[in-house]
């Protein structure tokens, strides 16, 4: 069975991940009622969804098929990890510049947050959102028994179950504590995403686009380095200090993402460029 604060914690996380991230969107546009917020936010949505979802997961699913590829992740984890950073910073850095072009002539401060509250709240919701609302389909299968009554059916049919063993015993020897882990993490990497964004925008309007693109990229590599950063810790860390140490660094990069929002906040220009003109 599973403890009772193990599901208590998936439900926290799937509310961070599935619907935090709705409520952000309804209290961002009535804040800023009139500001188009809720097409910038779909917009900034798209930026993540079309670079990721439909053109670089697919991509690597492809490449994993390959034995050769396969062989080069094995033996070289640690390039491994950075060649996966360094793609989901420059496939979502590009769909970020997309989504600040299409705010075009309305691409205002409030806007510019909007769209990267989309971009990070679709990022949240795919990624993790339905992955939890899996975890807890299989958790009320597990507690009520129909999960070992599918592991007998699979089993009687002459199939292999030890995947689906895998799965019962992740789920039953997570604590609750990295159940929950997912959620915060998921906060910190949404106020992250959110400056991103921004930054993007504010190089469009400033004509400082190269130059905060290239400041994006380089600030979306260091953020998804913290998968290589867990790994080598956990060679000489217990898993529970290695995680409270890669959560210090989100937590670093997210108090970053802060000064920079109100960086740019600061120094929006009040007049805008003549393409960006409202």
């Amino acid at each position: 069975m599973i403890p009772v604060s193990s599901v208590l914690a998936c439900v926290v996380t799937l509310f961070v991940s599935l619907i935090l991230p709705v409520i952000c969107l309804i209290v961002y546009a009535r804040r800023y009622k009139g500001g188009r917020i809720v097409s910038a936010w779909f917009l900034g949505a798209a930026g993540f969804f079309v670079p990721q979802v439909l053109i670089r997961l697919p991509l690597l699913n492809l490449l994993s098929a390959s034995g050769t590829f396969q062989t080069f992740a094995q033996n070289h984890i640690l390039l491994y990890y950075l060649c996966l950073a360094f793609t989901a910073g420059l496939f979502e850095m590009v769909g970020r510049f997309a989504a600040a072009k299409g705010l075009g002539k309305n691409l205002t401060p409030q806007r510019a947050v909007a769209a990267g509250l989309g971009h990070g709240g679709i990022e949240a919701m795919i990624l993790i959102g339905m992955t939890y609302i899996s975890n807890l389909i299989l958790i009320l299968m597990i507690q009520t028994g129909s999960f070992d009554a599918l592991i007998a059916q699979t089993a009687a049919a002459g199939a292999d179950v030890s995947q689906l063993e895998g799965i019962r015993q992740a789920l039953v020897n997570t604590p609750a504590g990295l159940f929950l882990a997912a959620g915060l993490e998921r906060i910190l990497t949404m106020i992250c995403h959110t400056a991103l964004s921004a930054l993007v925008c504010f190089g469009l309007v400033t004509h400082r686009t190269g130059k905060c693109l290239l400041l994006c990229l380089v600030l979306h590599t260091l953020l998804d380095i913290s998968a290589a950063i867990q790994y080598l810790l956990q060679k000489v860390l217990s898993q529970t200090a290695a995680y409270c140490i890669v959560y210090v660094y989100l937590a670093g990069f997210a108090l970053v993402s802060v000064l920079i929002l109100n960086r740019i906040r600061a120094n929006w220009p009040s007049t805008l460029p003549e393409e960006a003109e409202p």
